[in-house]
């Protein structure tokens, strides 16, 4: 099992930047596959990005692609994820999430998953 906690949410203006961060518990952090996904007030939970367990490859959604990065190191044990250009509509909670099976962009394919954090942009 592993146990994640996001950091370093807040609040930007539209065009900033922030650094997203997972700390994770446990010696197996390399073996999982771990995603972001991002939920608004009354909206369904979304894909955001996703890195494989190894950090070889990673997959965006398209409405971030070329603005956000998703990284990590399993030396630290930490995913993260590098926001640039943000816009109003990137505000919404974001969660990491971690599989040792599945790297994808379907939610409920993942099962371990962090207490989120706010990103609010303003306009």
């Amino acid at each position: 099992q592993v146990q994640l906690g996001e950091s370093g949410g807040g609040l930007v203006q539209a065009g900033g930047s922030l650094r997203l961060s997972c700390a994770a518990s446990g010696r197996t952090f390399s073996s999982y596959n771990m995603g972001w996904f991002r939920q608004a007030p009354g909206k369904e939970r979304e894909f955001v990005a996703a890195i494989i367990h190894s950090g070889g490859s990673t997959i965006y959604a398209g409405s971030v692609k070329g603005r956000f990065t998703i990284s990590r190191d399993n030396a630290k044990n930490s995913v993260y994820l590098q926001m640039n250009s943000l816009r109003p509509e990137d505000t919404a909670v974001y969660y990491c999430a971690g599989s040792q099976s599945y790297f994808g962009r379907t939610y409920q394919s993942y099962a371990y998953w962090g207490q989120g954090t706010q990103v609010t942009v303003s306009s």
